[in-house]
């Protein structure tokens, strides 16, 4: 059968036409052609989407609503900026894979990409150059086989510091000598310590048995460091690619999260809670209210058979739903969008911030995560690192003591008067001929036991470093400004070191003669041991080993000389504040060498175990000295750093020191810096103490002492400030600290309450001094805080790598760019360049970011209950058939629009108290101190308030359409409105009310006030009534039916409609008018007062008649 011309309805072309065989059977030949057609089975599908189809099918069928597309834009958005990021991350990859290197292929030096360079290539770096990959130094320009790096890229470290080439090839300077080096390297696998490494080279010169030579930390150039003052230098590939140590050290930092997000996250549950319960209630009360027939099925609304016949806990499963959508708007996803565009746009106030920006320097602040700045608000104990973070950094030999006889460069030297001198007191005579022999090995000892480097040239990156002048002269360089200055020191006392060449070591005696020295072994200095030594062979061919480190590694090893003169300088010096270091030395036979090298050279050729060796070969060398003598030097106190601790304090914070400094010395800085008091009552858990009595004594001691005034009550219950209450600091050293954290042993009944005792002292001491600690205690002793029972907000600053295991461990991490490099500022939330820039960090930005973000959280939840409280209402007067409220429009735009833009400016610009004022009474801390913004009593009040203020939006609009009458065209009117009655009209007039209210809700908390806010404030009201008026007042094509038409205009031309709307709003505003009046007369915070002082005319004469004055200011203020 054929159909042709089949048209259908409504349509002009023909359809095209199908042929249909009749049970299947082929046409006889020769009739017609037998073309085969498909036509579909005889399957119904009215479903929308299949297996396959569902996801994409349905994304693009929510994204059509626009209030999911907004969701959609904002995620995009996100996905876009980090894709965005790792485009660029993968741009710098490509430049730094396909960057050119020299490698040394027979003979000849060719260039090839980086990302080509393989394990074993020879490579070829030149001055100022990068290193491409981790490489074993074989030689270089400079004839004693050295090259000099800096590392500040890995560990921040900017000063220049000394590797050495194996001694067999150093002497290959050329590509074609390199070419013929036959040798092998044993060495352990990739780790990420960048400051160990061990391994071995076997050399085959000409002959069969290999040459074995020690490879150690001073062999290994890491990559991304860089050459200087070496012209060239020649290396073997070791780790290349993602087995470097750099990439090694690659690691994310753990996502640290405010106080605040969690307290939103909290909130968010209650209200998801609400959400449910909302919903449960009305589906309950709608099948309550459906049990009567009439109600259940009314005549204009009659089920299909389907829905008789559903289950009836599908159907009430399906309602629940229904309802969970309806209401879904009370929880504030665009809170999140909001409070994340805050943080992001609010930290850069930080970094503009003028009086942050350090000349010297020529930097301001850093933002590195803009996620903590409203817990920079919340800070209760600062950690701080002593040298370079309180102290400048910047070492200046003061004096050293030989002997006893005390030498102060260009005032007492050789125990006679210099000029310039006057003010100094002699403290001995001349020495003797033994002292005098002991004076000058001394200071060939300092000029001998270090790892300075002498640079010729007048300039270096540019920065003239010369030590005389207009000429160009040497100055030195080191590892340790500590070192620079002790070499510096000895040249104002008359010797000179001038450089090392061919492994000797050159000193200008006083009497201008050029002294030699051969090297010929050095015993690093390491933290462990704290102590460096030289063995050095002199002209006349006497061996001495000489050797400096802190007291307490020197004195137990010394065996003669003037200890008591000594220890009793150094004691003094350390009790200044000044930094001490001892000198001894003893003469080697040449059997006592050869014993020496042994030990070294097993020990060095070690694979397994190299360190532990080393460590005992030295132990053992490293014995039975000859006191010399002591230096000092002083390390000054940072600008202003007295005047910020002690605004930390007066803010309610606990410092402590975090230091590897000797006790001393640190204490003599907590006293300068302010941290400890001239009435403080210091208490000591030091190893000197434990020694004299158990610790658990001690501990019991001291947990007495300072429970005794105020029995179980913490300091943290005063304010820190009374002179009544007994001031405590608490000093405890590394070995103590290593005790007390000892977890417990299986049987022992007080071990386990060590760390509780030692809490419980430090909580009821205003600062404690942590010394001669290593940077994993440092970590050790924030996260102990972080666990305590309080869980206070902690905040770690630094300047060092050695600060960065705290800085990391902390809530708050703060780096300092200061002389030790970057890499604490690196790894930091935040970096600053003085120490003096936290007290406005905490105190001023800390403080805003805290207040606004509060504000924004709280409002947010206040605005989203005013507006879906009404929702909930309504659903008993239309008999819960989840008949929406509020138009669709007015739903989607209520967050987007209309309130979303006052509450963003207000969290970006508000400050309750002007600047100055929070610099000059740091106590205003207190009293956002512990998240008190955010408790639950205030965020219940907040709740309340929004339910007070829906109830009376959606009561006072439905008892002004109480009195209704029928119109002679069938329309419903309230007659005391004159208004059309419906249910479109009602929502527009409880979501009008809603609008004004909410927006002035946060004008009425408003007390900066700019030309923004009124542009903002004024302007989104006006905006939400333009959009309504041109929403209803048009016929818009795109819609199919438009509920809304003419809604708008009709209510505002009504006159009663007009003063409703102004009288419900000033009824929903007047009890938070009233608990603000009420609160600040009866129970003023201290914020709350300096307000009001504010506001007052007399006020205002006052302060700007003692604007000059700050002090004068800040008495009248209190």
């Amino acid at each position: 059968m054929s159909i042709w011309g089949v048209t259908c309805a409504g349509e002009e072309n023909w359809v095209d036409s199908r042929t249909v065989y009749i049970g299947h059977k082929v046409p006889p030949p020769g009739t017609e052609a037998y073309i085969p057609q498909r036509y579909p089975d005889n399957r119904i599908v009215s479903s929308k989407y299949t297996f396959w189809n569902f996801i994409p099918k349905n994304l693009f069928e929510q994204f059509r609503r626009i209030a999911n597309f907004y969701f959609l834009i904002i995620f995009s958005c996100s996905a876009i900026k980090q894709g965005y990021e790792d485009w660029l991350r993968h741009k710098a990859d490509n430049a730094i894979n396909q960057c050119p290197v020299h490698v040394v292929q027979h003979g000849k030096v060719v260039r090839k990409q980086s990302r080509k360079l393989q394990v074993g290539d020879v490579v070829l770096v030149k001055e100022d150059e990068t290193f491409p990959c981790d490489l074993i130094l074989l030689s270089s320009s400079r004839d004693d086989g050295t090259c000099f790096v800096t590392t500040a890229s890995l560990d921040g470290e900017s000063s220049h510091k000394t590797y050495y080439a194996v001694q067999d090839t150093k002497a290959f300077n050329t590509e074609e000598e390199v070419d013929t080096i036959q040798a092998t390297i044993e060495c352990e696998q990739p780790q990420p310590d960048l400051y160990k490494f061990v391994g071995r080279i076997n050399i085959y010169l000409d002959r069969d048995e290999p040459i074995a030579r020690p490879l150690g930390s001073e062999n290994l150039l890491l990559r991304g460091a860089t050459l200087k003052n070496t012209e060239y230098i020649y290396a073997v590939a070791i780790y290349t690619g993602m087995e470097t140590k750099m990439a090694l050290n690659y690691q994310s930092k753990s996502q640290k999260r405010s106080a605040v997000e969690k307290s939103m996250n909290a909130y968010l549950i209650v209200y998801l809670c609400i959400l449910i319960s909302k919903a449960l209630i009305n589906t309950v009360f709608k099948y309550v209210w459906q049990a009567d027939p009439n109600r259940d099925e009314p005549w204009y609304n009659q089920k299909t058979e389907n829905e008789r016949q559903r289950h009836i806990l599908i159907r009430a499963f399906t309602d629940f739903l229904a309802f969970m959508v309806l209401f879904n708007y009370i929880i504030p996803v665009s809170m999140y969008v909001t409070v994340e565009m805050q943080k992001f746009l609010g930290s850069y106030f930080i970094s503009w911030d003028d009086e942050m920006f350090d000349e010297e320097l020529g930097e301001g602040a850093l933002v590195n995560t803009s996620d903590l700045n409203e817990e920079l608000g919340q800070v209760e104990y600062v950690f701080t690192d002593k040298t370079g973070t309180l102290t400048e950094n910047n070492m200046e030999f003061i004096e050293c003591c030989v002997d006893g006889h005390v030498y102060v460069p260009h005032a007492i030297c050789n125990g006679q008067i210099m000029s310039g001198a006057s003010s100094i007191d002699m403290i001995d005579s001349s020495p003797s001929a033994e002292g005098k022999e002991h004076e000058e090995l001394f200071f060939r000892a300092l000029c001998l036991c270090h790892t300075v480097q002498v640079k010729e040239e007048e300039t270096v990156d540019g920065i003239k470093r010369g030590i005389h002048q207009g000429k160009a002269t040497s100055f030195y360089i080191s590892s340790s400004p500590d070192e620079v200055a002790l070499v510096e020191g000895m040249k104002r006392l008359g010797f000179t070191y001038l450089r090392l060449k061919d492994n000797h070591m050159e000193i200008l005696n006083r009497e201008d003669e050029i002294e030699r020295f051969e090297l010929l072994e050095v015993l690093n200095f390491d933290s462990v041991r704290r102590r460096m030594s030289v063995i050095v062979r002199s002209n006349s061919g006497e061996l001495y080993l000489f050797c400096k480190g802190a007291d307490s590694s020197i004195f137990p090893r010394v065996i003669s000389g003037k200890v008591d003169q000594v220890r009793a300088r150094v004691e003094h010096n350390a009790v200044e504040g000044l930094r001490t270091l001892c000198v001894a030395y003893k003469r080697l036979s040449r059997e006592e060498y050869e014993q020496v090298c042994h030990l070294l050279s097993s020990a060095k050729l070690a694979l397994q175990d190299r360190d532990k060796k080393l460590a005992e070969a030295y132990d053992v060398i490293e014995r039975d000295f000859i006191l010399l003598g002591a230096t000092a030097v002083e390390d000054r106190l940072q600008d202003k750093a007295a005047d910020t601790i002690e605004s930390l304090h007066k803010a309610g914070m606990k410092v402590w020191v975090l230091t590897g400094d000797k006790m001393e010395t640190a204490a003599a800085t907590c006293y300068a810096s302010k941290l400890f008091r001239r009435n403080t009552q210091i208490l000591e858990l030091t190893t000197k103490r434990t020694e004299e009595q158990s610790l658990h004594d001690v501990l019991f001691d001291l947990s007495r002492t300072v429970l005794r005034q105020h029995g179980s009550m913490t300091r943290d219950t005063f304010s820190g400030l009374s002179s009544d209450f007994q001031d405590y600091g608490l000093i405890i050293d590394g070995a103590t600290l290593s005790a007390v954290m000892k977890p417990a042993q299986e049987g022992s009944g007080t071990g386990g309450n060590y760390k509780e005792i030692f809490l419980e002292i430090c909580r009821n001491c205003s600062a404690v001094l942590c010394c001669r600690m290593a940077p994993l205690q440092k970590a050790q002793i924030v996260k102990l805080i972080k666990a305590s029972k309080e869980h206070p907000i902690t905040l770690a600053i630094g300047d060092g790598a050695n600060d960065v295991s705290m800085i990391l461990e902390a809530h708050v991490g703060i780096g300092i760019m200061g002389k030790e490099g970057r890499q604490a500022a690196r790894n930091s939330d935040y970096a600053i360049p003085k120490f003096k820039h936290l007290k406005k960090m905490l105190l001023v930005h800390g403080h805003y970011y805290y207040i606004r973000i509060s504000e924004l959280v709280q409002y947010f939840f206040y605005k989203n209950v005013c507006f879906i409280f009404p929702q909930f209402l309504y659903q008993f007067f239309c008999g819960f058939s989840q008949q929406p409220l509020y138009d669709t429009a007015y739903l989607t735009l209520y967050n987007i629009s209309f309130t979303s833009l006052p509450i963003l400016l207000y969290s970006l610009i508000e400050q309750h108290i002007n600047m100055d004022i929070l610099k000059r009474d740091p106590s205003l801390y207190r009293d956002i101190a512990k998240n008190s913004l955010l408790q639950w009593p205030i965020f219940v009040y907040w709740t309340f308030l929004g339910v007070f203020d829906a109830v009376v939006f959606f009561f006072g609009a439905f008892f002004l359409f109480d009195n209704t009458t029928f119109t002679s065209n069938g329309q419903l009117m309230a007659t005391n409105t004159q208004m059309m009655f419906g249910n479109w009209t009602f929502g527009t007039l409880v979501f009008t009310v809603l609008v004004f209210t909410v927006t002035l809700k946060l004008a009425l908390d408003t007390h900066y006030w700019t030309w923004i806010n009124h542009f903002v404030i004024w302007g989104s009201l006006l905006f939400y009534v333009i959009f309504s008026l041109l929403w209803g007042g048009i016929i818009w094509p795109f819609l199919n039916y438009q509920r809304m038409y003419y809604v708008f205009m009709q209510m505002l031309a009504s006159g009663p409609a007009w003063l409703s709307i102004i009288l419900l709003i000033m009824v929903s505003l007047l009890p938070d008018v009233v608990k603000k009046v009420l609160c600040r007369a009866l129970w003023p915070t201290t914020t709350e007062r300096i307000q009001t002082k504010r506001q007052c005319p007399y006020h205002r004469a006052v302060h700007h008649l003692y604007a000059l004055s700050d002090l004068q200011q800040y008495q009248f203020l209190n």
